[in-house]
């Protein structure tokens, strides 16, 4: 199978990406693991669930050139992680944003500068699409940051019996000179 051209976000002014690896298994199962940033998931993450969530990763920046990537301070703190995945909302393939931030770094504007750069990315090399933030209908903050965006809601996924998911939206132009 061919890889495809690896992408990053350009740093912002606080942050800068970089692709997850092995040694950032710590750090992600902190935060994959706590419940808190996970109270929206079915289950925070064990030890090897976050593994496997790096090695998903992995996979997706060598088939699609992205996924999420390992979101830090320009001082190299550990923030989170913010990229660009492929998923389903109601059987249809979605390019989504998706953000997490570990507990000690919220409320700080970190997922949404964060975001922000994975939308100009999005838009470089993707645009025209409808770009898109799957979410828990109760995950507020999440909501906030996507409405921080530009997103609205464009649709409820019920693809799954478990959980009606929000899918908030926003359609990307090329940008013109």
């Amino acid at each position: 199978m061919p890889t495809a051209p690896r992408l990053l976000p350009e740093p912002t002014a606080r942050l800068r990406f970089r692709e997850m690896a092995e040694n950032d298994l710590d750090r992600m199962a902190a935060m994959l693991g706590d419940p808190d940033v996970m109270a929206y998931y079915p289950a925070p993450k064990t030890l090897t669930e976050s593994a496997d969530w790096i090695a998903r990763m992995q996979t997706r920046y060598a088939e699609d050139g992205h996924g999420l990537w390992i979101v830090e301070t320009h001082e190299g703190e550990f923030v989170g992680d913010c990229g660009l995945t492929w998923q389903s909302a109601n059987g249809e393939r979605v390019l989504e944003v998706g953000y997490h931030v570990r507990r000690a770094m919220q409320r700080r504007g970190y997922a949404t500068e964060a975001a922000r750069a994975c939308v100009d990315l999005a838009r470089q090399r993707y645009a025209p699409i409808v770009l898109t933030a799957i979410i828990h209908p109760e995950n507020r903050a999440s909501r906030g940051v996507a409405e921080n965006l530009g997103m609205t809601h464009i649709d409820d996924d019920r693809a799954y019996p478990w959980i009606e998911r929000t899918v908030m939206g926003m359609a990307l132009e090329p940008r013109t000179v």
